[in-house]
């Protein structure tokens, strides 16, 4: 039941980071929880660990992890598009 709670969250979270970007995670659903899951990796590398946490994440650094990787994301999927 963990586990299930960890990948809904994570979901949670990818999709809440594209919608504070205004930008979409390409993969729907699955690439939210990805976006969510190294959202939170990224976010606790660099922020550390603190806040709520909810699902076995710390919910601020993993928001925060994710919206940066939604606007990496966005700026490599820019300019492949731009190359067309």
């Amino acid at each position: 039941m963990g586990f299930l709670w960890s990948l809904i969250i994570g979901g949670v979270i990818g999709w809440l980071a594209g919608l504070v970007m205004g930008r979409d995670i390409p993969g729907g659903i699955i690439g939210n929880i990805i976006a969510g899951f190294i959202g939170a990796w990224l976010g606790s590398l660099i922020l550390g660990n603190w806040g709520p946490v909810i699902g076995n994440f710390y919910f601020v650094p993993a928001l925060i992890g994710a919206i940066l990787l939604v606007f990496i994301v966005s700026l490599i999927m820019g300019s492949m598009q731009r190359n067309r």
